[in-house]
Order: C-alpha cells, then structure tokens, then sequence
C-alpha cells in the first residue's frame, strides 16, 4: 500500500467526522463490537467497509501482533516495509502508539479507518456518499501492485458485505454483518494509482508472458538442460502435447519473492519454477508453462505440474498469508485451471507437501507451503473466479475429506491463534486421542508429515466411533503407509500400510469425489508395492499395502508413453501411485 498523505498536519491527536469536522478521539482498547461503529462514526468509514476488511485481512483477530507475510498487523494489515508504511500512517492519523495499532484489535481498526479514509481522499475531493462508493478505496488499501488484483481485493471485501458473515473476534465478540443490497462502483478502479516497486533485476514488463498479468522474468536458454551440458535448472518441452499438464503445486518459498528469484536465477542451484507470487500480488514468471520446471523433488511431477511458490515460511505460516497474495495466487490458479482443465480439488492443486518423493534413497521430499496454508480458503476464491468443484454420484459412506474450520482461519476454539492449531491431523494406534500417536519420524519438527493427514485430501475409513479420549473428536480408521522403520537401527523411508486411527474434528468430515480402489490378492509375501511415481520400476517402489486395504484414489493416469493405466491413492499424508492390475475398483462416486 502506497502511503498516502496526513489529511491536515495537525492530525497527530485528532481523527475526523463523516464531515471532516473534528471528532472525538476515541479510546485504544475495548469491546471489538463497540470499535467498528467507533471508528465508523470517527472516520466516516462505513462500519461494513471496516468489518469486511478486518475479516478479508485478519480474520477478526490480531494475530498476537506478528506480521503478516508483507509486513501487515492486526485485522487491517497495517503495513510497514519496503513497499508501504500503513502502520506509521495510521499512528500519525489517529495519534495512537504503533505498538498498540500492532497489537490491539480496536486500535488496529481505528488506525485501519483512517488510512481508509485517508485513501478516499486521496482519490476524491469528499468521502463517497453511499456504501457503493468505497470500491476505490478498498482496492487502493490492498497495496497490490496490479489494478487486476486490486479490484480482485475490492471485489471480496464486497462479497462479504453482500453475503454478511459471523464471526469471533479475539476478545470473543461475536461480530455479525448483515447482508447488503449493494452493488459496487467499479468504474472507479481506474482512478486507484498504483505505484509498483522496481522491477527485480533480470525481470521486464512485456507482452511475452504465458499469462497476462505476469512480469517477465523467464530464465535464459543457456539454463536449459537440453541446451548445456553443466549447470542447468529446467527443460524446454513442448507440454501440453509432449506431457500433459494434470496438476499445479503450490510451494512457499521460504522466504521473500526476491529471495525466490535470487535462488532461481543462479544457474548453480539447479532448480526453478514457473511462477513467483509475492505478498503484494505480484506474479513473476521464471520458466514458460511448456518447459519443465525443477520444483518437485519428483520428476513425473515436474513433467505433469506448474509450480508456482509464494512468499511466506512454512513453520510461521499462522502468522498469515496476507489476502492479496491469496487472491493474486488464486487468480494465476483460476487461470491454469481453466487452460489445461484442471479439476479444482487437492488432488490436482497439490502441496509440496503431498508429493510424493519418487524413491525411497530421495526421501522425504519438501513439506511446504506447510500446515497453516487454507486450502478450503483459497479454493473458494478460486471456485468464486468461476472454477466449478466437481461433481458426480452422491458420495457413497466411506469416503471423506477433512474440511475443519481451521481450513479457513487455523484458530483455536478460545479464539487464540497460536502454532497449535493448524490443518494437519494425527493419526492413533486406536479409537483414543490417548493411544499412542502412530510410529514417525523420531524429534519433534513442527513440518514433520509422517504421522498426520492434510485437509482436503480424501481418504476412505472403515470404521468411525467417538473418541474414547473425550476429546469430543471423531476417530476414522483407515489404511495408512507408516514410516515404522525410520527408527531402526538402520533407518529407511520405506512405508507399510497399517490400520491406524485418524481423530477428526466433529463435523470436519465431509462427502468428497473419488475413485475407491480395492488391492488384488498379490505374490506370496502377501503385500503389493506402493510406487512414488506411475512408472514400472521396482526402484520407484516406496511401500507396501496389503491384499483387500481399500484406498482412496482421485487420479488415474496412463504411463508416459504406454497404456498402462495407474491409479494415485493418498497413501499417508502423501499421495502415492498403484498400477491398474493390482486394484480392483470399488466404485466411482
């Protein structure tokens, strides 16, 4: 966000009126509920502009005064960093100190309104009259650097206005907005300036792109593999017609935008990508859509996926990916989405994290964009960009996905928002939350994946019943591949499929679409291999499963260049890969 000039100098203690007259300052902390018609009534901000903000960007809640992925704190992402400085604009405008905007809720939306209005001011010479009228500057407080996503940001906050919504903030007030009969005046978006930072080095702005709202920063040919012999990190290709193009992966980058372009830039790192997205919504393109990108750690899945990674840390990530940049991703999603028809479920919009390495000596692969990335979330904004969810058969019992609250906003249910409570789920060696949690890998890495599940990723259980534990969970059992070796004396990343005990949120298990598989009576050791990759190779073979385990599998492929149809199953937390002889298909729901 542009920082936009103080209204008057004389601002430090004073706020400003629906008529520009002074107003009563009002207090820095409080009842949430009282703090939106405050600084409505102070500001001259339409409460329903200040309540949909604050839930677009926040959630409602403060975050315990950690940044956001751009620099944003509080429900309003008050932001200081390179690109903007929000946060020391809204001390200034409202005379509060910058920690209390950071960490109090109801000095976050006052500081949020005054930059509000500062912004409509800066567009017009009086404050918009009607609710309609605030479609410019909401897009212009979304600091995006493209007027696409701008608009895009403008374009949800008045979804939720339309739609209402109820919400718990963090002092547990209930804040309810009503629905609106509003509809937007988007023949404003043109007036909102933007102003986008340099350009990184090796990056242009033109017309070469794959897709339109990118900046050029594709690679060279002399980073082709198929060009050079040294040091290379991609393969031109002709895709879709050479491979098909079945998946996109979602990554973090572990850091900045620019940290992502640094590493995939030097031609010694041996890898890439094809898109970038940065907090502020920016889409960098590195690698065109048709060559082969390095960014899976398994190279069936860089034939078949676009990459695309985000600016954010995986073990933080509940201290939030900021809106624009879900919305700039989900845009860029929509976009390949709809180009290689690609379905909108977890299956084909995968995680890092859910990939599976292809063999077990280049195990573990990557576990990113992590635990506290909202799949249910963004899949919504890409389904509202006109992406259909699939469709087919009543589902039948058994199936389910685990779509709990913490897909949408990963809190706990005292409204605290704190590493705990994200979107993996455990698994038991019984019906109890007290049971041991299933064999792992040893230590305790936050990102660990061996004895857990992600959201949205479908399963098929056996059995259900109410946590013994109390816990007031549900226990799911079902067929899952078990890292049991990893502490052996000798430790190896071989998985065997066991009955385990997944503990469910109640109400989290949902109907999902899929395929579910059966395994053939196999060879006399009474076990079928599990493959990382749809190829016939004993060497891509990275678990077993037994004769009758019944899976979910939401892909069926044919082999590169055979007619040897496989099908993926969600193996654990990764989905893994069967060939068509070894299952018998239950059904298709």
């Amino acid at each position: 966000m542009r920082m936009v000039g103080v209204v008057l100098a004389a601002a430090a203690l004073l706020t400003y009126g629906l008529s520009g007259a002074p107003a009563q300052a009002g207090t820095s902390s409080g009842n949430v509920t009282a703090a939106f018609a405050d600084a409505a009534h102070t500001y001259g901000v339409p409460q329903q502009v200040l309540e949909s903000v604050c839930y677009l960007e926040g959630r409602l809640g403060a975050h315990g005064g950690q940044a956001s992925v751009d620099g944003g704190y509080g429900c309003m992402n008050l932001v200081k960093s390179d690109k903007a400085d929000t946060l020391d604009q809204a001390a200034k405008l409202t005379g509060l100190s910058v920690s209390a905007l950071q960490h109090d809720t109801a000095a976050n939306i006052r500081g949020g309104a005054a930059v509000l209005r500062a912004e409509a001011l800066s567009l017009a010479p009086k404050l918009p009259t009607s609710l309609a009228g605030w479609y410019a500057p909401i897009a212009a407080y979304s600091h995006a650097s493209s007027r696409s996503v701008a608009g895009m940001y403008a374009d949800a906050a008045y979804k939720l206005i339309a739609g209402g919504f109820t919400g718990i903030a963090d002092d547990g007030s209930q804040i309810t907005l009503a629905p609106q009969a509003v509809t937007p005046d988007t023949s404003t978006l043109g007036s909102v300036p933007l102003a986008p930072g340099a350009l990184p080095g090796g990056c242009v702005k033109d017309s070469k792109v794959d897709y339109p709202s990118a900046i050029d920063c594709v690679v060279p040919t002399s980073y082709d593999c198929n060009v050079v012999s040294g040091p290379c990190t991609y393969e031109s290709s002709n895709r879709p017609t050479s491979y098909a193009v079945y998946d996109v992966t979602i990554h973090d980058i572990e850091g900045t935008a620019q940290d992502a372009l640094t590493t995939f830039q030097d031609i010694s790192k041996g890898v890439s990508v094809h898109y970038v997205i940065d907090s502020d919504g920016t889409v960098y393109q590195v690698v065109r859509e048709k060559d082969i990108a390095y960014h899976a750690g398994n190279f069936y899945y860089n034939e078949h996926a676009v990459g695309i990674e985000h600016a954010g840390i995986d073990a933080t990530g509940y201290q939030w990916y900021n809106a624009t940049e879900y919305l700039a991703s989900a845009k860029l999603v929509a976009y390949l989405a709809n180009k290689y028809n690609i379905p909108l479920d977890h299956a084909h919009i995968t995680a890092h994290g859910t990939t599976p390495a292809p063999t077990t000596a280049s195990s573990p692969n990557h576990v990113d964009p992590g635990k506290y990335w909202l799949w249910d979330y963004y899949f919504g904004l890409i389904h509202s960009l006109g992406v259909p969810y699939p469709t087919g058969n009543t589902p039948a019992t058994g199936l389910f996905r685990v779509n709990p609250s913490s897909d949408q906003k990963p809190l706990g249910a005292d409204g605290t928002e704190t590493a705990a409570n994200n979107s993996f789920f455990k698994l038991y060696t019984g019906p109890s939350t007290k049971d041991a949690v299933i064999p792992g890998a040893p230590g305790t890495d936050p990102n660990d994946e061996t004895t857990n599940i992600e959201t949205q990723m479908p399963y098929y259980y056996l059995a259900s019943q109410p946590d013994q534990g109390g816990s007031g969970m549900t226990m799911y059992q079902i067929w899952y591949g078990e890292n049991d070796r990893l502490s052996n004396a000798t430790p190896s990343q071989y998985a065997d499929a066991k009955k385990a005990w997944l503990a469910v949120p109640a109400g989290s298990a949902v109907p999902v679409h899929s395929y579910v598989v059966s395994l053939k009576p196999p060879t006399a050791n009474g076990t079928i291999g599990i493959y990382g990759r749809p190829t016939t190779s004993s060497s891509y073979v990275i678990g077993t499963a037994p004769s009758g385990s019944l899976w979910a599998a939401p892909k069926s492929v044919f082999e590169d260049g055979t007619k040897n149809l496989w099908f993926g199953i969600d193996y654990n937390h990764r989905e893994a890969w069967v060939p068509s002889s070894e299952v018998t298909v239950v059904d298709w729901y």
